[in-house]
């Protein structure tokens, strides 16, 4: 489970930054992402797939997370 740095972009898309693998995409798709929790499942440009569980409240961004891959 890689740490990921998430931050917005100045046009306000969230960046999805593993250090480890020196990768760096912009998120597609949140399958939660309410004023009252974000996480699930998250779509990058790229077409991979990780999760997080719902976090309750919503993160503020910049922020350090643990993802898993999704399957």
């Amino acid at each position: 489970m890689p740490s990921v740095m998430i931050r917005k972009s100045d046009s306000g898309a969230l960046i999805f930054y593993v250090a480890k693998k020196d990768m760096e995409e912009t998120i597609a798709t949140v399958e939660t992402d309410t004023p009252e929790s974000w996480g699930g499942e998250v779509e990058l440009t790229d077409g991979s797939r990780w999760y997080i569980d719902p976090i309750s409240p919503p993160p503020i961004f910049p922020t350090t997370l643990r993802f898993k891959r999704a399957e």
